[in-house]
């Protein structure tokens, strides 16, 4: 990295920091510190999200993910289209909560449920956040030594220092120093500047990978170089994918756009919009957002698929496989020579690997380059633990495999020392930490061979600052719910408004060092989405059903909301110990006791009735039902309950137009923040409606359009309908599976389909997104701080704090109302 690129990475970061100092002098009081004073306007807070959208974790993730299955479960994951489409543009569960004009999703449920109950969930929601992000400084710190090719010790004043640690100290420190500089109005303000950064440096690297990797003579050839039933580009060739197929990648996720839209509502951007029609439409901005970051992840994706796959770049790609699995080992065996010895030996040992196309066999999930190698690591490991039990000529006790959760294990040899089998468990286990590593550092590792000087710091800094937006956004979530929907409550004296505003910076400093901490000694087992699926499923898998029925029901009651979340907090904690401790304690236990053999059997016969879809069968790495999997079954059972419960305890309907601020029960709280403009743009389409014919009605009710809308909301509406449902899901995904019903397509032509879906489209909308969000962007910010600047009236009352199912704040302006009249 040369100085140059160094120079490109820092002094944004120092404007950066430099604005989220100078928003200090706007937070006159807590609505300020938590919802941006409910100012910001619909571009300040999409251009704000592409930083939050972007991310290091985000970007790893993807990768890991296409990596394995490629593209073609992006085609079937089109059929969820209509409900993306439905929910924003009708601003689902968002626009409801932000009518309740709830601070934090605690404050929410205890308007909706009890006081109790909102300091459950809020402390549930935190612990399973606060678990799946911890790891977030970790995967950067490791991404940024990777890729800077840092040393793994440096030294002050003669005192080893990790790279490693100071790093994460770095990252969290400047997230934190965000935050407590103005709370969400900071991180609006310098995620809107990100934002606005990041747009074109996103572009260039859009270019460059365009002109290094050929779409029809790299990208597609090794794609479609896949054996039968794992192809990565025809959505009619995936039968033997296995964690992320069709049931864990559409059937599941169209569970959660459902029923789970509204579970993180409650931090920063989603109570700062001026009114609930401004949360609405920055909502339907966010398709046209979301073009140019897709873009880049399917370019990247793609890229390290083919960078490691690909002839052409064969000779490259084994120097970056024997450097990564060397990196893991050594952060795996911190302390272990020994075994950092042995990986290396066996990374030595390890051949070239050059895959011809249309030479070769296919690749697969079990055998491609990667796995090949690291198959080599895990033989290596497995006889080392063998020998150091003692036993280096028995038999081993179970066929492992590398795979991912491949084949299944025969039962325990009978004779076979219990210290043979405990040392295999450790290795499976170890190797298990080494494979996750390999894959985590694989972008990293990738980028920094192919990107040149300039490129390569813009780079650097397109995912330092995406790092920064990230981690201050999660923590700020931790700590906003702790402190608004746990330490609130539970005070029974008010704090002053300044003594509130500290108690959220000590709450979010607390949870940095959980960060740091978690970060160093958590042990991440699998894949980071499905790590992250574990780590939510405990709030996840039974948060539904209560912000949806909270939001959208009368029947719904205290006591089904509780049903919901038990069940969900007993099920999850029980498959985290399993899935936490298989490799090294479960699974030895089984083959010590013999059962191994019972336990496959039953597996098989229990998700049999699912086909391919869902495949269980015993494992000796890892365990054999996924987190996804345990979480959808949590997810109906917490439904099914929460339903009979509250049908069974509602005795009257609740209040839900008082709680929307609705009918006799509404305030102009949020009316006296509509300019005029505004007011003249919605009689005049108020009566415009009146002259439209049933059909133009009819169309408008589809489309989400209400009285509110000015002429520009409605053609970016139908824009967004018109593109989403009329092109991709109409055009792209109905006519071509009914094409292929009759005519299935080979798969030279599902190659001609992805370069044209996932990269031509997306490219034009992505170069029409850049300046019309820049634009958009810069107006909306400048107009935030002349509102900040103007306003006159800040009502201390408006902290959180809820009296019999009613915000304070409400509760004052209702009883100034009936004085007055």
């Amino acid at each position: 990295m040369t100085w140059f690129d160094w120079l490109i990475l820092i002094l944004p970061v120092c404007l950066v920091m430099g604005m989220g100092f100078y928003t200090r002098r706007y937070v006159r009081g807590v609505a300020d510190f938590l919802s941006a004073g409910r100012l910001c306007g619909r571009y300040v807070i999409s251009v704000g999200t592409v930083a939050n959208v972007l991310s290091i974790i985000g970007l790893v993730t993807f990768c890991e993910t296409h990596y394995k299955t490629g593209f073609s479960l992006q085609f079937w994951s089109s059929a969820l289209m209509p409900l993306g489409i439905v929910i924003s543009l009708t601003g689902y569960c968002t626009y409801r909560f932000r009518e309740t004009r709830a601070m934090s999703l605690g404050q929410f449920l205890e308007m909706r449920y009890s006081r109790p109950f909102r300091i459950y969930a809020a402390s549930l929601r935190s612990i399973a956040e606060m678990i799946a992000n911890m790891i977030m400084p970790a995967i950067a710190a490791r991404f940024f030594i990777r890729m800077l090719d840092l040393p793994d010790v440096f030294h002050v004043f003669g005192i080893p220092v990790s790279t490693y640690v100071a790093l994460m100290v770095l990252f969290l420190t400047l997230a934190i120093t965000l935050i407590c500089c103005g709370g969400t109005l900071a991180l609006i303000v310098t995620d809107t500047i990100q934002g606005m950064i990041l747009y074109p440096i996103l572009v260039c690297f859009i270019v460059f990978l365009l002109r290094k990797f050929s779409l029809s003579g790299e990208i597609v050839p090794v794609m479609a170089d896949r054996v039968a039933g794992e192809s990565l580009i025809n959505p009619y060739d995936i039968s033997k994918l296995r964690d992320f197929n069709l049931f864990t990648m559409v059937i599941v996720p169209a569970y959660a756009v459902i029923m789970n839209e509204g579970i993180w509502i409650g931090a920063g951007y989603t109570t700062a919009a001026r009114t609930p029609h401004e949360q609405k439409m920055a909502g339907v901005l966010g398709h046209w957002r979301g073009a140019i970051t897709s873009l880049l992840y399917v370019l990247v994706g793609c890229g390290l698929i083919t960078f490691m796959n690909h002839p052409h770049f064969a000779k490259q790609a084994d120097v970056v496989r024997r450097d990564l699995a060397i990196r893991a080992a050594a952060d795996v065996f911190k302390d272990d020579a020994h075994s950092r010895s042995v990986v290396e030996a066996a990374v030595a040992a390890a051949e070239p690997a050059i895959h011809r196309i249309g030479v070769d066999p296919p690749l697969s999930q079990e055998h491609n380059p990667d796995s090949d190698f690291l198959e080599k690591i895990h033989e290596a490991l497995l006889a080392d633990a063998r020998a150091s039990a003692g036993n280096g000529n028995s038999s081993p006790v179970t066929r492992h495999s590398s795979g991912e959760g491949s084949g299944a294990q025969p039962p325990s040899l009978p004779g076979t020392d219990a210290a043979v089998i405990d040392a295999e468990g450790r290795a499976n286990d170890t190797f298990q930490q080494c494979r996750t590593l390999f894959y985590q550092l694989s972008l990293s590792s990738t980028m920094r061979a192919l990107l040149p000087p300039g490129l390569f710091g813009l780079f650097a800094l397109l995912l330092f600052l995406a790092m920064l937006s990230t981690d201050d956004t999660r923590i700020y979530s931790a700590a906003l719910t702790i402190a608004q929907d746990v330490v609130l409550p539970l005070r029974k004296k008010p704090f002053t408004p300044r003594g509130h505003l500290w108690m959220i910076r000590i709450v979010t400093i607390c949870i940095g060092v959980f960060f740091l901490f978690g970060s160093y000694y958590m042990k991440q087992l699998d894949y980071i989405y499905l790590f992250s699926q574990l780590a939510c499923s405990v709030w996840v898998s039974g948060a539904g059903p209560v912000m949806v029925f909270g939001l959208y029901s009368r029947f719904g009651t205290a006591s089904g909301a509780w049903a919901a979340l038990g069940t969900s907090t007993v099920g999850s904690l029980f498959y985290i110990l399993v899935q936490r401790n298989w490799a090294d304690v479960v699974y030895p236990a089984i083959a010590k006791a013999g059962l191994v053999d019972g336990f496959d059997r039953a597996l098989r016969a229990l998700s049999a009735p699912f086909g391919t879809w869902i495949e269980w069968k015993m494992d000796a790495v890892k365990c054999p039902v996924n987190a996804v999997e345990f979480m959808f079954i949590l997810m109906l059972l917490s439904l099914a309950l929460y339903v009979v419960v509250s049908k069974l305890t509602c005795r009257e309907p609740f209040d839900l137009d008082r709680m929307l601020h609705r009918g006799a029960a509404g305030t102009a709280s949020d009316e006296r923040r509509v300019t005029s403009d505004e007011r003249k743009v919605t009689t005049r389409h108020s009566s415009s409606v009146t002259r439209h014919s049933l059909f133009r009605r009819i169309a408008s009710r589809l489309v989400g359009i209400t009285p509110e809308y000015s002429r520009g909301d409605r053609i970016i509406a139908w824009g967004v309908f018109l593109h989403s449902f009329v092109f991709s899901f109409v055009g792209c995904f109905l006519a071509v599976m009914a094409w292929n019903a009759v005519t299935p397509w080979p798969v030279e032509w599902w190659g001609r389909y992805f370069i044209v879906v996932d990269f031509v489209v997306p490219g034009i909308v992505a170069a029409i997104s850049t300046v019309w969000f820049g634009i958009g962007g810069a107006i909306d910010l400048r107009r935030l701080f002349r509102d900040l600047a103007a306003r006159r009236e800040i009502d201390v009352r408006d902290d959180g704090r809820v009296e019999n199912h009613v915000s304070l704040a409400d509760t004052q302006a209702s009883a100034s109302s009936e004085e007055d009249s």
